[in-house]
């Protein structure tokens, strides 16, 4: 190795140690680029770097996309949509062993495609669905973990915020990753059900049918609040994503048209005032420019270390493992498993993925190089969604804990631990039938 390879090498061990201490990630990436590039590079060349890359990621046209799809979720929120569909599932399955369960899992999972954001999802359930799970005794542990899971499918499903920062990283179009989500989302959707149901049949106590006093009995009423509740919320998500989907529109003018959707539903729901307008678009600035200065510093961090001539050390080692390429696929799995641990997912899509897609582009698996990377993305999208629900990031720990002060932090853990067991086996059902990310996006080519 060169000098200038051994010192990217110190880098980016110092980038992990760092994190690992607890030292906020956008500004240690910042830093560590600069201070580095400077050693290995010299002062010039480094800031021109930096410059080119800020620059270039502020051009991209897609990621004007990222702020108006946090809006839309925002809005979407502001509204009081989320409560709306949650009553009307709850409701409609109340005689149902385990419904508050059921109705937790199908709401996030319909709200996903409405936010493409994971806070808001988790609080919000957490607010409306806690208490009543608490009231109804149901299990904590179980509880505790199918909010936090099904939160958590909001970085899955699209409109995902992440897909839409991988597409061009990844040189995929963002329609394409779109449609490969689909199914590993409703996979992942649908093994938390058959766990939180079966549970609830084998144990009546973990989850039983929502208290007779509770419930709405009269159809006309039934009928109308799931129709109210779920209808314009998905005629809001079909025409979002439709659109995209079909190619009729980019992932940018998609979201501005979702971010005046929800604004309009807002509005006829009669909940657009100004104070909500207000929270929506601070959230959204907030939110925004977290992802956006993460995708900022891991570009310019990127940058540096690949001029270095680091990455491609780490990019032929991989190459030369002695083992088949699905082996070698294991293995990066693995590692993007474990960087989840400390990582947001900014640096690991815009740091290392770019190391490692060399070597995926290699692989021999029986499949066209698009569709390889499509797989590839989604098997990625996949495993970082448990950066949610694992220590010590686990940011969705901490929104559930902030809004259900009963649940202690280490019970929270514990239910979660039970679903993270549940993606390893949907992450392990993707790798072995590829088709059930494919199938939708061959159709649409």
């Amino acid at each position: 190795m060169t000098g200038d390879q051994i010192i990217g090498l110190i880098m980016l061990f110092g980038m992990i140690t760092v994190i690992f201490v607890g030292f906020p990630i956008s500004f240690t990436l910042l830093f560590l680029a600069m201070l580095f590039g400077w050693i290995g590079l010299g002062l010039e060349l480094t800031f021109n770097l930096t410059y080119l890359q800020i620059w270039g990621t502020m051009k991209d046209e897609v990621f004007p996309a990222v702020p108006l799809f946090i809006f839309m979720g925002f809005m979407t929120e502001q509204a009081g949509l989320m409560e709306r569909l949650f009553g009307a599932l709850r409701n409609l399955l109340a005689p149902v062993r385990g419904a508050l369960y059921l109705a937790v899992i199908l709401t996030a999972t319909i709200f996903a495609m409405a936010t493409g954001i994971v806070g808001a999802a988790v609080t919000v359930l957490g607010i409306m669905a806690a208490p009543m799970m608490i009231k109804a005794g149901y299990d904590a542990r179980l509880s505790a973990g199918a909010i936090a899971a099904g939160g958590t499918l909001g970085i899955l499903v699209p409109p995902s915020v992440m897909l839409v920062v991988m597409g061009p990283t990844m040189g995929v179009p963002v329609n394409l990753l779109y449609s490969a989500a689909f199914g590993p989302g409703f996979l992942l959707a649908s093994l938390y059900i058959v766990y939180t149901l079966g549970r609830s049949f084998l144990n009546p106590a973990l989850g039983p049918p929502v208290p007779l006093e509770d419930r709405v009995t009269d159809p006309f009423v039934l009928v109308r609040e799931f129709v109210i509740g779920v209808l314009p919320l998905a005629l809001l998500i079909g025409f979002t994503l439709g659109t995209i989907l079909a190619g009729m529109a980019t992932p940018t003018e998609a979201a501005a048209c979702g971010a005046s959707g929800a604004t309009l539903l807002a509005l006829c729901y009669r909940k657009l005032t100004f104070t909500a307008l207000k929270n929506a678009a601070i959230m959204t600035m907030m939110t925004a420019g977290v992802v956006i200065l993460l995708a900022v510093a891991s570009n310019v961090f990127g940058a540096v270390f690949t001029k270095l001539g680091t990455a491609q050390v780490i990019t032929q080692a991989l190459a030369a493992i002695p083992l088949p390429d699905m082996g070698k696929l294991l293995i990066i799995m693995i590692a993007i498993f474990l960087l989840g641990w400390p990582f947001e997912w900014p640096a690991i899509v815009l740091v290392f993925l770019p190391i490692v897609l060399p070597v995926v582009e290699g692989l021999q698996l029986g499949l066209s190089k698009l569709e390889l990377l499509i797989w590839f993305g989604a098997l990625t999208a996949v495993n970082l969604q448990t950066a949610f629900l694992s220590p010590p990031v686990a940011m969705s720990a901490y929104y559930l804990r902030n809004v259900v002060p009963q649940w202690s932090l280490g019970l929270i853990y514990r239910g979660m631990g039970d679903f993270m067991i549940i993606q390893v086996i949907c992450l392990a059902i993707v790798i072995l039938f590829p088709d059930i990310v494919l199938w939708l996006p061959r159709s649409l080519r």
